[in-house]
């Protein structure tokens, strides 16, 4: 696969639709595309005027083994009727080969927007998020990685101390105060926790709602602690969080317990993921998608903010975290 193909130069609308016709289908409206950055994701409707979501996945992050394994998990759950979208068959297969891409076809599942102030919804996300990973507790995934230090802290530290993108004014205060976030995310990680197959990105953005919570996009599923994929659904203070974590987890036990030891992670978790999120774009700055849609990365008031958000963090870590209310 050349570097063309990883940044989809070659992933044209012919091919797209020669890929489709292969398995069948016959595309009679245009490719809309979807909001994605790491894969290409397009929706169409056939000559039956049944609507689908064709997504072509980035060459090199996954192996065929590591997303047939997403497969399998979201298939699972589904039988388990969690409502999320999962890939179809097409003889016998779910990940399709075309012209060296892999991909998949999905059925188009609408949805309003998941309300993050809405106490109702959140306690069915809840509730399905225990389902998910009731699921999740019967196996572990053994080709796609755990959430760790390594991967989500000092790969992205390395790739920082190279890369050309941060002012070299600016660079040294960038990398002491990301080593200082580093150096006390190891102080609060631990991994006594048991690891369980995760949704692994559930943010609000990846929930729609149709008569109840559907989930989607299992692309960042791996091995885990059940508290990252609650973690960001909370939202507001420190007292609106308590609340919400609590509603969260009660729904959530109705089908899994759940460790409150694990909330102490949670700012771990979230220190993680902003190194691992900057990392993840300065790694896909050779595609042209990226330079477009993210350019304040080229600015030198967003590495100041950056650097000061990081210090900020280091000072969040700091304190207690937050807690459940005894139950009598």
């Amino acid at each position: 696969m050349t570097d063309s193909a990883f940044n989809f130069q070659t992933l044209h609308p012919d091919t797209i639709m020669d890929a489709l016709f292969e398995q069948g289908i016959r595309v009679d409206s245009g490719l809309t595309p979807l909001n994605s950055f790491e894969n290409r994701v397009y929706q169409f409707q056939d000559e039956d005027r049944k609507r689908y979501v064709v997504k072509f996945y980035r060459p090199h992050r996954w192996s065929f083994e590591q997303i047939e394994e997403e497969h399998r998990f979201a298939l699972e759950l589904q039988a388990d009727e969690v409502p999320l979208a999962a890939p179809l068959y097409f003889n016998g297969q779910t990940l399709l080969r075309h012209q060296g891409f892999m991909y998949a076809v999905f059925p188009s599942l609408g949805g309003r927007q998941y309300e993050t102030d809405n106490l109702d919804q959140m306690e069915w996300v809840g509730r399905y998020l225990g389902r998910i990973h009731q699921a999740g507790r019967r196996s572990q995934f053994s080709a796609r990685p755990d959430i760790g230090l390594n991967e989500y802290l000092f790969e992205p530290r390395e790739l920082f101390e190279h890369m050309h993108l941060i002012p070299s004014a600016l660079k040294q205060s960038f990398l002491k105060a990301t080593d200082a976030l580093i150096e006390e995310v190891k102080l609060h990680w631990h991994a006594g926790f048991q690891a369980l197959r995760l949704h692994g990105d559930c943010h609000p953005g990846n929930i729609l709602w149709r008569d109840g919570p559907l989930f989607v996009d299992l692309d960042d599923a791996r091995n885990g602690p059940a508290i990252q994929d609650i973690w960001m659904l909370l939202n507001g203070d420190k007292a609106e969080q308590r609340m919400q974590l609590e509603m969260i987890v009660e729904a959530y036990e109705e089908f899994t317990p759940f460790d409150s030891d694990e909330i102490a992670l949670i700012e771990p978790l979230r220190a993680m993921r902003m190194v691992y999120y900057l990392a993840w774009i300065i790694r896909r700055w050779d595609d042209p998608a990226f330079p477009r849609n993210f350019p304040w990365l080229t600015d030198e008031d967003y590495w100041r903010r950056q650097t000061a958000t990081f210090t900020e963090q280091v000072r969040v870590l700091r304190e207690p975290p937050l807690t459940l209310t005894p139950l009598y």
